[in-house]
C-alpha cells in the first residue's frame, strides 16, 4: 500500500481531515527530533547536528508528488520528506545521531555520515539490483554544498534514456521513463558553480527534474544580500524560463508556510516534469531556521530581533497549525493532545535508541573488566592495570574507543610477561578489532561477486597470417563499436565525443551507427558530465563519461572524490554507480595537455579504480573488464598513442585486461624498473640501451594504480634483482611516492633490497611546451639511463665506473 495518498482521487472530507492530520503529525515528529537532536549534541551523546526544522511543510507537499520509481538527490535538511515517504523513522534519526554502526538500525549510512544524510537501498545483501520501480529512491547524500546537483542531472537523464531507447532491459529501473528526479538545495548553496552548471545542462538536455530551493534567506550567518544578485535566486534565473519559442524551465514560486498552495504547486511541478520532460524550479520562499544553521552556533548571534520575531510568526509548522484550526479540521485542544503524544513518543524512542546503541559496547566493557581482573592477579604491574580497570568501570556510557583504548594500554603493562591471562587479553583485543574495524572500513570498493577485480584475464590473440598493424585509435574504436553492439545499456558522452567521434577519432563513425543518445556530445562542463554518469549508473545504465584531457579532470575532481569515490563506502554497499570515466593524458604538449596529476588523483579518489594502460589494446581490455563488473573507474589512455601502430587482435571484443595485476614486459636480473603509461615506452627503449653496458633491467608495467599489484609481483621481482627504481612523469612525491609506499610498506619489499630504492620523476613544475619542454621537464631516455647506471655504479664502481 502506498504511503503517499493519491490526491487525484475524490476523497471524503473525513478522509481529507485524516490525511492533513497525518501530515501534521509527521511535521511534529520531525520537529521534535530536531529539537531533541540539538540537545543530544550539547550533552555530548552526539558529535554534531544539522537538522530539518523550518522546512517541514514544503517537504510534506513534495512527498505527495513523489512516486515510486522516482529519485531524490538532496540536501541535509530533508528529514521530513524522508519521513513522509516512509523511508526514515524516529529510530533511524537517533541511531544516526549516535553513529550506530548496525545497518539494520541505521540504514542511512551505518554511522559513517552524520545525521541529515539520507539514502534508500538499491541493492540486496548480495549486491544485486532490487526493483527500483517499486520503491521510493534516494541517492546517497554528501555534505559538500551543491555537490548533489551534478548527480541529479544524471538521475533525470536516465528517464530520458529509458523513454527513448527500446533495447534496454529496464524492468527494474524504469517505467517508460516516467520517473522524476527531485533535487533539493538551500538558497545559499545556489551560489556554487555546480548549481549553475547543472541548471544550464538540464535546460539543454530537457530532462524530468524538479529542483526545490529551500529559501530561508541565510547561508549559515551570511544573509542573502551577500549570496545572490537581487537577493532572489528565481528572479535571476528568469532567463531560463521557457516560452512558446524556446525550451527551458518552468519556474514556480510558493510560500514555504502555505500548506494548500504548496501541495498544488508540487502537483503542478510533478505533472510538467513527468509528462512533458521539462525541468522545473520550485522556489520555496519565506522559510525559517528555528535553531539556526547547526549545533555549531546560535542564530541569535547574527539575526536581528525583528527577524527572529518574524521567524516565530512564520514558522511553517505554526502556520499549518493555524490553517488546520481555521479550516475546521481540528480544534486547538485536539492538536494539543496530538502534540503532547508525539513529544512523549519521540522522547521514549530517543531513550530506547540510546540504550540499544550502548548495549553491545557495555558488553565489551563487562568482558574487558573480567579479563583485567584476572590479569591484575598475575601481573607484576597489577596495581597499574587495576587503576585502568577502575577507570573503565566508572564510565557509565562508554564508547568503543574508551573500551579499546584501555584494553591496549593495559596490555603494555605486561611487556616481558608470559601468562594465559595476558594471552587472553591479547586475543580479545585482536578479536574485537577484527570484528569492529570493518564496521568503519568495509565497502570502499565492491565486495560483491560482481567486482571487476574478479574478472579473469583474456589475452589478445594474434593469428599469424592475418595480423595487421593499425593505428591505436582503430583498436579502441572497433572495441567501442563492439561494446555498443553487445551492451545496449552502455552509452558514452563528453566534449566532441559525438559528431566527430572524439578529438582523437576513437569513436569515429559510432554516433551515426548507434545514435545520438548513446554517442553524445556535451557542453564544456566537466563536473556535470561526471554527474550525468553517476546518476545514470545509479539507475542501472552503464555510462562512460568522457573528459577530454586528464588535466580537465580537475574540474570534476570534487565530484569524483566526494560523490563517486565514497558511494559504496558511505552506503555500506547499499548503492553502486559503476561509472567509467574516460580520459587521455601524459606527455604531449605543454602545461595544459601533457599533465600527469596522478599523486593528487590517487590520494583523492580512493574508492575509484585508476587504470593506466600503456596502449590501446590494454585500454580496450580494461573497458571490457569493467563492463563485466560493478566498480567505478578512471581510465587514462595515452594521449600520444592513438597514431602509434599496434597489432590488431583477432579476439578484440573478448580481451579482458585484469585489474590490479602488473605485467612484466621485460625480464632481467640486475634492477627492477617500474612505470606505466606513455613513460613505459621510454623505459622499454632505455632497457635495450642498458644491455649495451651490461645492465639487464627487469621492466614492470603497473597497469593499475588503484588497486595496486594485488599479487605482489613487484616484490617477487625484487627477490631476484634486489634493486628498485620507479620512473614516473608525475611531480616529485606524487604517484612515485605512492608506488614506493606500496612496494616497501605494503609488500615489505625493503627486505630484499641491496641498494637504496630510487624514484625518477618529472620536475616540480608542469611541463613546458614542445619536444624540448618535454625533454627537460619529464624523465627522458637519457635521464633513465643515467639514473639506473648510477645505482649500479654505487653497487659496483669497479664494474660500472662513474659516468659523469
Amino acid at each position: 500500500m502506498d504511503i503517499i495518498p493519491d490526491l487525484k482521487s475524490n476523497i471524503t472530507f473525513d478522509d481529507f481531515k485524516a490525511e492533513v492530520l497525518s501530515d501534521y503529525a509527521v511535521a511534529l515528529r520531525s520537529r521534535e527530533c530536531s529539537l531533541l537532536g540539538r540537545r543530544e549534541v550539547l550533552t555530548g551523546k552526539a558529535k554534531f547536528g544539522i537538522f530539518g526544522d523550518g522546512k517541514e511543510v514544503p517537504q510534506l507537499a513534495m512527498a505527495k508528488a513523489f512516486e515510486k520509481g522516482d529519485w531524490r538527490s538532496g540536501y541535509y535538511r530533508d528529514q521530513t520528506f524522508m519521513m513522509a515517504i516512509g523511508e526514515f523513522t524516529v529510530e533511524h534519526f537517533f541511531a544516526g545521531l549516535y553513529a550506530n554502526t548496525d545497518l539494520n538500525l541505521e540504514p542511512m549510512s551505518a554511522g559513517r555520515q552524520m545525521g541529515g544524510h539520507f539514502v534508500t537501498h538499491s541493492l540486496d545483501e548480495n549486491g544485486q539490483w532490487k526493483d527500483l520501480t517499486k520503491q521510493y529512491n534516494s541517492s546517497a547524500d554528501i555534505s559538500p554544498t551543491a555537490g548533489q546537483m551534478p548527480r541529479l542531472l544524471g538521475l533525470a537523464q536516465a528517464s530520458k534514456i529509458y523513454k527513448n531507447l527500446k533495447d534496454i532491459d529496464a524492468s527494474k529501473f524504469s517505467n517508460k521513463g516516467r520517473e522524476v528526479a527531485w533535487g533539493t538545495i538551500g538558497n545559499a548553496s545556489t551560489s556554487e558553480g555546480l548549481f549553475f552548471e547543472t541548471i544550464n545542462a538540464a535546460g539543454v538536455l530537457q530532462v524530468p527534474m524538479v529542483i526545490s530551493i529551500w529559501d530561508d534567506e541565510y547561508g549559515i550567518s551570511v544573509p542573502a544580500k551577500y549570496q545572490t544578485t537581487k537577493e532572489n535566486i528565481s528572479e535571476i534565473l528568469k532567463g531560463f524560463q521557457r516560452d512558446k519559442n524556446n525550451k527551458g524551465y518552468e519556474i514556480l514560486r510558493v510560500k514555504g508556510w502555505d500548506y494548500p498552495n504548496l501541495i498544488e504547486t508540487y502537483q503542478e511541478a510533478a505533472n510538467i516534469a513527468r509528462e512533458e520532460h521539462v525541468p522545473v524550479i520550485v522556489h520555496v520562499q519565506e522559510l525559517t531556521q528555528p535553531q539556526g544553521h547547526s549545533t555549531s552556533g546560535s542564530h541569535e548571534r547574527y539575526k536581528t530581533k525583528e527577524r527572529l520575531e518574524w521567524e516565530v510568526a512564520y514558522d511553517c509548522n505554526s502556520k499549518m497549525r493555524e490553517w488546520i484550526i481555521e479550516s475546521g479540521i481540528a480544534t486547538n485542544e485536539a492538536l494539543l493532545d496530538l502534540e503532547r503524544s508525539i513529544k512523549k513518543d519521540v522522547r521514549e524512542i530517543k531513550k530506547t535508541t540510546w540504550e540499544v546503541f550502548l548495549e553491545p559496547i557495555r558488553k565489551d566493557q563487562k568482558d574487558l573488566i573480567f579479563l583485567l581482573k584476572s590479569l591484575v592477579e598475575v601481573s607484576a604491574n597489577g596495581v597499574f592495570i587495576s587503576k585502568l580497570m577502575e577507570e573503565l568501570s566508572k564510565i557509565h556510557e562508554p564508547s568503543r574507543k574508551d573500551v579499546m583504548s584501555i584494553a591496549r594500554k593495559a596490555l603494555r603493562y605486561t611487556l616481558g610477561e608470559t601468562s594465559s591471562e595476558k594471552n587472553n587479553l591479547a586475543n580479545w583485543i585482536d578479536g574485537v578489532l577484527d570484528e569492529t574495524q570493518p564496521k568503519f572500513s568495509s565497502n570502499l570498493y565492491s565486495e560483491a561477486k560482481t567486482s571487476a577485480v574478479l574478472v579473469k584475464e583474456v589475452k589478445p590473440i594474434y593469428t599469424a597470417d592475418e595480423v595487421k598493424n593499425v593505428d591505436g585509435r582503430i583498436i579502441i574504436r572497433d572495441n567501442f563499436d563492439a561494446i555498443f553492439e553487445n551492451h545496449p545499456e552502455a552509452l558514452i558522452f563528453g566534449e566532441d565525443t559525438g559528431n566527430i567521434g572524439d578529438v582523437n577519432q576513437g569513436l569515429e563513425g559510432l554516433q551515426a551507427k548507434h545514435g545520438e543518445l548513446r554517442i553524445a556530445d556535451a557542453g564544456i562542463r566537466e563536473a556535470t558530465i561526471v554527474g550525468q554518469g553517476i546518476g545514470m549508473a545509479l539507475r542501472g545504465l552503464r555510462p562512460i563519461a568522457e573528459i577530454q584531457y586528464l588535466d580537465y579532470v580537475l574540474y570534476a575532481l570534487q565530484i569524483i572524490s566526494d560523490d563517486l569515490a565514497t558511494l559504496q563506502y558511505r552506503t555500506k554497499g547499499m548503492q553502486k554507480a559503476p561509472l567509467i570515466v574516460r580520459t587521455r593524458g601524459h606527455r604531449l604538449e605543454g602545461i595544459w595537455h601533457s599533465g600527469s596529476p596522478m599523486g593528487g588523483i590517487l590520494n583523492l579518489i580512493r574508492g575509484v579504480f585508476v587504470l593506466v594502460p600503456r596502449n590501446m589494446t590494454k585500454a580496450a581490455g580494461f573497458y571490457n573488464t569493467l563492463l563485466e563488473g560493478d566498480d567505478p573507474a578512471l581510465i587514462i589512455e595515452c594521449l600520444n598513442g592513438y597514431r602509434l601502430k599496434e597489432r590488431m587482435p583477432s579476439n578484440l571484443a573478448e580481451i579482458r585486461t585484469p585489474i590490479g595485476i602488473v605485467e612484466t614486459v621485460k625480464e632481467g636480473k640486475d634492477i627492477t624498473l617500474v612505470s606505466y603509461g606513455s613513460t613505459l615506452r621510454i623505459v622499454m627503449e632505455t632497457a635495450k640501451d642498458l644491455l649495451s653496458v651490461g645492465i639487464d633491467a627487469e621492466v614492470i608495467d603497473v597497469q593499475s594504480l588503484l588497486p595496486f599489484d594485488l599479487n605482489h609481483d613487484i616484490v617477487k621481482s625484487l627477490e631476484k634483482t634486489n634493486r628498485l627504481m620507479i620512473i614516473d612523469e608525475d611531480v616529485p612525491g606524487g604517484a612515485s611516492a605512492y608506488i614506493l609506499n606500496e612496494v616497501l610498506n605494503v609488500q615489505n619489499g625493503f627486505q630484499f633490497l641491496d641498494s637504496e630504492p630510487k624514484t625518477l620523476t618529472a620536475k616540480a613544475h608542469r611541463p613546458a611546451y614542445g619536444n624540448d619542454g618535454d625533454y627537460f621537464s619529464k624523465p627522458s631516455a637519457e635521464d633513465i639511463f643515467e639514473a639506473v647506471y648510477d645505482v649500479m655504479h654505487e653497487s659496483n664502481p669497479t664494474h660500472f665506473p662513474k659516468l659523469r
